[in-house]
């Protein structure tokens, strides 16, 4: 029997070529979070073109396509659009020379380092079979563009600009990611899939003085190296055995000049974990150390906390998973395997809780599989595939774009087949 997928996926070859070549203009003109004009502008003409109810300007660079097709149920599918601060050094022939302003004023190089083009290209070669083979499924497709993933506030972004009066409720919701796998390999889990993330500012307070006489002063550097260091026992003496958790001082940045002992210093943190019970355990246990050490060094005021970029627990429905992942074995076959808990962390999941919708999160792999299965059996993979973020990090264009197409096809059509 030929499935609803197998229909629409002869099909598939024929968009391949025009596909790739947006996949690479895309890559070449990476936006910033919030700054996705030209992307969101692009995805709009192409989903009116298919025939799409498009809504844009949602939060603010976000869009949705509707596309009603009678009776059935109603599915949401999301990717994210922006690009990262990052120096593309893949050596490419459609390599990023981009630079753009940041929040802060400063320019700075800017490259898809992260794969999102590679998800906006899958999710409009999906929603134009979809468009195009009707008669195979019945329902209401969603195809959802999501801006600002990277500082975790781009999901909210569009929940916050109207996103439920704009669409129908769905009653499901699908989201991919590219990740450094084999490019023929897509794997899911249900349950924790992707941790929870905070990121936190704080500054401590002490008394400048001349490097010579530090008995007048209260040394910020010494402050924050003792809270450096008590953090990291954290994890190792605070959480139970086998218990995810992850605390990170990612920057710490104090004084100028080699004989003036500062008056303040500044770090950067970073919290993740699987459940909200470990992440508010994470939370109380830096801000106890951080006032303790303060209140150890006789700082003259209180520290200054703050909370940034934070990401929500992806905790996949068992329900959805077992559906659509059902329906990744039948298509992939050997090639649909279980998902290990990442250790990323992503917003997508604020769309379909604020929707009250359940939702499956997978990955998929970008990456030649024969390299990949060599380094693997070297022991290499780290420094043989490049992880999310690298300077490097490219997928394969093609086949990656073909599994990462036909993965959203199946799954969308898991819920919308005539007969599923």
């Amino acid at each position: 029997m030929v499935t609803a997928a197998q229909t629409l996926l002869t099909d598939l070859d024929a968009l391949v070529p025009a596909h790739l070549e947006l996949y690479k203009d895309l890559h070449s003109h990476p936006e910033l979070s919030f700054q996705e004009h030209r992307t969101s502008g692009i995805v709009a003409d192409r989903l009116r073109e298919l025939g799409y109810e498009v809504t844009t300007d949602i939060g603010p660079t976000g869009l949705v396509g509707v596309l009603r097709n009678g009776e059935g149920p109603t599915v949401l599918s999301r990717a994210d659009m922006d690009a990262l601060p990052v120096l593309e050094e893949s050596g490419l022939p459609y390599a990023s020379t981009v630079t753009a302003m940041d929040t802060e004023g400063r320019e700075v190089p800017v490259m898809h380092a992260c794969g999102h083009d590679m998800h906006v290209t899958c999710l409009l070669a999906a929603a134009q079979l979809l468009a195009e083979h009707r008669e195979t499924w019945s329902g209401t497709f969603i195809a959802l563009f999501q801006p600002a993933e990277e500082v975790g506030t781009g999901a909210a972004s569009m929940v916050e600009g109207g996103l439920a009066t704009a669409i129908p409720t769905p009653d499901v919701a699908l989201g991919q990611h590219v990740m450094g796998l084999p490019h023929d390999t897509v794997a899911s889990r249900p349950g924790p899939a992707m941790s929870a993330a905070d990121s936190i500012r704080i500054t401590v307070h002490g008394r400048g003085t001349h490097g010579s006489m530090p008995h007048t002063g209260i040394d910020a550097v010494l402050l924050a190296s003792s809270i450096v260091v008590r953090l990291q026992g954290i994890v190792a003496r605070e959480l139970a055995p086998g218990q995810f958790g992850v605390v990170t001082v990612g920057s710490l940045h104090a004084g100028s000049k080699s004989n003036v002992i500062p008056a303040r210093a500044t770090l950067l943190l970073n919290l993740r974990s699987y459940d909200d019970a470990t992440r508010a355990q994470l939370r109380a246990a830096v801000e106890r150390i951080v006032r303790a050490e303060c209140e150890a060094s006789g700082s003259p005021t209180p520290p200054d906390i703050e909370y940034t970029d934070p990401f929500p627990l992806t905790d996949n429905s068992p329900e959805v998973h077992a559906r659509v992942s059902a329906a990744f074995t039948e298509h992939f076959g050997d090639k649909a395997t279980p998902m290990e808990p990442s250790t990323g962390s992503e917003d997508f999941s604020d769309i379909p809780r604020a929707l009250g919708a359940p939702y499956l999160y997978w990955i998929w792999g970008g990456f030649d599989p024969e390299t990949y299965h060599r380094a693997e059996a070297e022991g290499t993979l780290n420094s043989t595939i490049p992880g999310n973020h690298a300077s490097t990090f490219v997928p394969v264009a093609e086949p990656t774009l073909r599994t990462g197409a036909s993965a959203m096809t199946v799954a969308v059509l898991a819920y919308l087949a005539k007969g599923a």
